[in-house]
């Protein structure tokens, strides 16, 4: 039996969403902190008035040290929150809200911590950057993202223009040459993980034939760095090609 996207998506998440949840605390904390410097090295973030973060749950790239310099820079900072959509009380979809301090957050949808529903909402009039940090559990150098499955930020994402840049946020390991997607996926500008900054695509829409540059800080082009040699052959994509990874 041929395997669908969704088949492909789900092994996807339950194998590198074992491998993340593998890691000890130290671990991620110190990965985590050399991706958030990364990204606050990046001129995307520097040239931003606003930024959208997330509160990391289990052993997602945290987004402490962007908050805290964010916060401290003069920028304003917004946290996603799930809510009923006004125009289908059948769906929900994220709201970007304010938050000034972390105190502010509070248990949400799914045990999330997010800000609370009298917060400011993001109004995308009032910023000309806007830097939207995104979680995963994996993610395609070509801007892929695959999330766990609800759609979410491939909505909220759809919902900006050029005034807005989409970053992800993941461990090396979490970076594939290829991830099943869809004609509803949303593909991400940038990916960012502790061993270098991955040019996607220009936009935050589908874009198939879009080339990918990968960037580090400090000048050196890599080859994909950071996208490990043991995913080969592990996961079989598509036409039972497997999906190829590289350093």
């Amino acid at each position: 039996m041929a395997k669908t996207v969704a088949d492909e998506k789900k092994k996807l998440r339950a194998i590198i969403g074992e491998s993340r949840d593998a890691l000890s605390i130290e671990d991620a904390g110190a990965r985590s902190a050399c991706v958030q410097r990364r990204v606050l090295a990046n001129a995307e973030y520097r040239g931003a008035s606003a930024v959208v973060l997330y509160a990391a749950t289990g052993n997602e790239v945290a987004t402490d040290a962007i908050f805290a310099d964010a916060i401290a820079s003069g920028r304003a900072v917004f946290f996603p929150r799930i809510e009923e959509d006004p125009s289908n009380a059948a769906a929900s979809v994220i709201v970007a809200r304010r938050v000034r301090d972390r105190a502010e957050l509070v248990r949400g949808a799914f045990g999330i911590m997010a800000p609370a529903e009298s917060a400011e909402p993001l109004d995308r009039q009032k910023f000309s950057n806007i830097l939207i940090c995104v979680p995963g559990v994996a993610f395609g150098i070509k801007g892929q993202r695959l999330g766990r499955g609800g759609g979410y930020y491939d909505r909220f994402l759809g919902q900006f223009g050029t005034e807005a840049i989409s970053v992800g946020l993941a461990y090396s390991f979490q970076l594939l040459d290829r991830i099943p997607e869809t004609g509803i996926d949303r593909r991400l500008n940038i990916i960012v993980t502790e061993s270098a900054v991955h040019r996607a695509c220009d936009t935050p829409l589908p874009a198939r034939e879009a080339r990918t540059k990968e960037v580090n800080p400090g000048g050196s082009i890599h080859r994909n760095p950071g996208i490990h040699s043991w995913w080969r052959g592990l996961i079989f994509l598509g036409n039972n090609e497997p999906a190829q990874g590289r350093r």
